[in-house]
């Protein structure tokens, strides 16, 4: 089960004067599954316009309905080995996103899987997160316990000029519990909870 505080913790930092997002990365695709177009850049580099639309990217992903819209899973022991989703996932994390051969591998294994009738976006974002200690009173401290770093991915519908729509699926990895990195786990998101796209299941292999 995914702690609510944990996610409302993630989301207090998603603005643009405390965000410590460090890149975004996606791919434009059209319903087929072919790519139109990549970019990779430094966050803080975006405009501030872009900043703030960027960043309510991302955090419909953990401010969605928890243990509804958005849902922890356990990687199978067997699936955590090189080669495998999980280790093409912990591989973007270490680098930062800044490899784009490991990028368009993503991509491609999304697109290969992700069905929809429409043109969509693929948004990745990687985050270093300085987790403060807390007392027994749940008051900030101050200094830094331990640095979560992690990846938040959206998948978008797109319109007019490559411009996203709100998230109908994503994930964050590693899974944030109990204020740490689970790296067993992703929490998955779904909008339509009713109706979801079970490929990204598929393509996580969970």
């Amino acid at each position: 089960m995914i702690n609510r505080e944990d996610m409302m913790e993630l989301t207090r930092r998603m603005t643009p004067a405390r965000t410590s997002m460090t890149r975004i990365a996606g791919s434009y695709m059209d319903a087929d599954g072919e790519i139109d177009g990549t970019f990779n850049t430094n966050f803080l580099k975006l405009s501030a316009a872009e900043k703030s639309k960027k960043l309510a990217v991302a955090k419909a992903i953990p401010f969605s309905g928890t243990n509804e819209n958005l849902k922890r899973y356990k990687f199978p022991k067997d699936s955590m080995k090189q080669g495998s989703m999980w280790h093409l996932l912990m591989c973007m994390k270490s680098c930062g996103l800044k490899n784009d051969a490991l990028m368009d591998t993503f991509y491609e294994l999304v697109s290969e899987l992700y069905q929809v009738k429409h043109d969509y976006a693929v948004f990745v974002f990687h985050d270093r997160y300085d987790v403060p200690v807390k007392g027994a009173d749940h008051e900030r401290l101050g200094e830094s316990e331990e640095v979560y770093e992690y990846i938040i991915c959206a998948i978008c519908p797109l319109s007019g000029e490559y411009e996203p729509g709100k998230p109908e699926c994503g994930f964050i990895f590693p899974a944030f519990a109990d204020r740490s990195a689970e790296q067993n786990y992703v929490d998955v998101f779904q909008s339509d909870a009713g109706h979801p796209h079970l490929e990204i299941l598929k393509i996580l292999g969970v």
